[in-house]
């Protein structure tokens, strides 16, 4: 199994180099953008769960700042629903994507349940192409949220069809939720002939979205697709998986065109790191979110004084701090580096419940989670008496039943997630989302408007005003 993060050093110094060049570049233009008009180019990046802790915890485990870390411009955004202090990702990003603030559970619909327009469609509307990009499904609720109306983000089926009317030029990551209308109470018939039918050529793996030509509509997905038909994690991915920075470089390519281009990027699995409480798997996909900046950075560079690339996350998700290193052991984060796949992964493999297997089991195979063969796992991992009860209560708990959508968060796995965590340094406080505010970075065309401390809502407003696009009637 490949480690695309086993020796990141060199990788982090090319990543750096890149920036500052683009910085350079992109000094040398006005920031109000090309001949005083909106940005051409704008890529909105969205951490789904991605706090301030995951971002310096990533720059740490690399041992340099992140790509997005470095831009000018940066400001606090805080992420309350309407009828919540914690939002979830269906309500931050109606607010990020309209301008205005919702409640849980609803997407592209204020609070009266008025359908909004976002910033993809005011966007395509005036001639733009748009390009949505995740890790996860592509109906899921971050990417719907800019191209679907509807009262529940677990909509899926009714979302598909949204995508098929939506016109949008590029579609990017994971597969389709509920195509056929399985889970629906109103099937519309299957939402990927429909898809088709629109005009979408439909790519699965590399080689068919290389094969892909600028000037039409795409649907493009990963080969292997996993869970709640996403990426797999970037522990568990192999050599011919495609990337989220794969996918972003080829939707540039594809879109690309004197009229600009809208693209939304999405580090879905973040989010679902989180909620498992897998400190290495969070890590990496914020790392490999990273990545897909860099791309765009790239991509700012030769194009000065007309492009934004804006990054920001839906809300923390976790409530992960960083600590001092158990100094019991001497752990430290860079034992974390030695996990050679998701916690998801290992502990499904473990034959435990009905099957059999013994707690014994899990103690034998620690070591090949940290690639130390058969034998036991590195020292500084050693488990202490309170944490061997705690693993083995959560032993005896059954594994999680249908899928949730972000792995069934198996209580194995998020024990041992929080017992790993804790020796290296990063506590978590919950499985779910927190209210804790979040980072936004902004570099290039209007990248002042983003500093200071500000709403999601208002960050999406700011937004459309600086694309020239008008908020929804009635928005602040």
């Amino acid at each position: 199994m490949p480690k695309p993060f086993a020796r990141r050093a060199p990788r982090a110094a090319l990543v750096v180099f890149l920036f500052l060049a683009s910085v350079l570049a992109l000094a040398w233009s006005p920031a109000r953008g090309w001949a005083g008009q909106p940005p051409r180019y704008v890529f909105l990046f969205i951490g789904d769960g991605m706090g301030v802790a995951q971002r310096m915890g990533a720059a740490r485990w690399q041992g340099g700042p992140l790509v997005m870390d470095g831009f000018p411009v940066h400001g606090l955004t805080t992420t309350a629903a309407v009828d919540s202090p914690v939002t979830d990702s269906a309500a931050a990003v109606t607010a990020l994507a309209t301008g205005v603030k919702t409640i849980l559970g609803r997407l592209g619909l204020g609070p009266d349940l008025r359908p909004l327009p976002t910033v993809a469609e005011l966007a395509h509307a005036r001639g733009m192409r748009v390009g949505i990009v995740t890790s996860v499904s592509v109906d899921h609720a971050t990417p719907a949220g800019f191209y679907a109306h509807v009262p529940a983000r677990g909509m899926y089926h009714e979302i598909d069809h949204a995508l098929a009317a939506s016109g949008f030029e590029y579609f990017a990551g994971g597969g389709l939720r509920d195509p056929r209308g399985e889970e629906s109470r109103a099937p519309r018939g299957d939402a990927l002939e429909r898809i088709r039918a629109a005009g979408y050529a439909v790519a699965v793996g590399r080689a068919e979205l290389d094969a892909l030509r600028p000037g039409g509509r795409t649907l493009a997905m990963g080969a292997r697709l996993h869970d709640g038909q996403s990426l797999p994690y970037v522990l568990d991915a192999d050599a011919g998986d495609v990337t989220l920075a794969e996918f972003t470089a080829r939707g540039i390519a594809l879109l690309d065109n004197p009229q600009g281009f809208f693209m939304m990027v999405e580090g879905g699995k973040i989010d679902w790191a989180c909620h498992a409480n897998d400190a290495a798997a969070t890590l990496t996909e914020t790392l490999a979110f990273d990545d897909a900046v860099a791309v765009a950075v790239r991509f700012a560079a030769g194009h000065p004084g007309q492009t934004l690339v804006l990054v920001t996350a839906d809300h923390e998700c976790g409530g992960l701090a960083l600590a001092p290193p158990d100094a019991r052991t001497g752990a430290a984060l860079a034992v974390l580096r030695r996990q050679g796949m998701s916690l998801q992964r290992f502990v499904a493999a473990l034959p435990r419940g009905p099957e059999g297997g013994r707690f014994e089991e899990l103690e034998i195979r620690l070591g090949a989670l940290f690639g130390s063969g058969g034998g036991a796992a590195p020292q500084a991992m050693a488990l202490d008496g309170d944490e061997e009860q705690a693993l083995r209560v959560a032993w005896a708990r059954p594994r999680p039943g249908a899928d949730s959508g972000r792995g069934g968060n198996d209580p194995l796995a998020v024990i041992l997630g929080q017992v790993l965590g804790h020796k290296a340094g990063l506590d978590w406080g919950r499985q779910g989302h927190s209210g804790v505010p979040v980072s936004t970075s902004a570099l290039g065309v209007g990248q002042e408007r983003f500093a200071g401390t500000y709403d999601n809502a208002e960050l999406g407003r700011r937004l459309l005003r600086l694309m020239g696009l008008a908020p929804a009637p009635g928005a602040p």
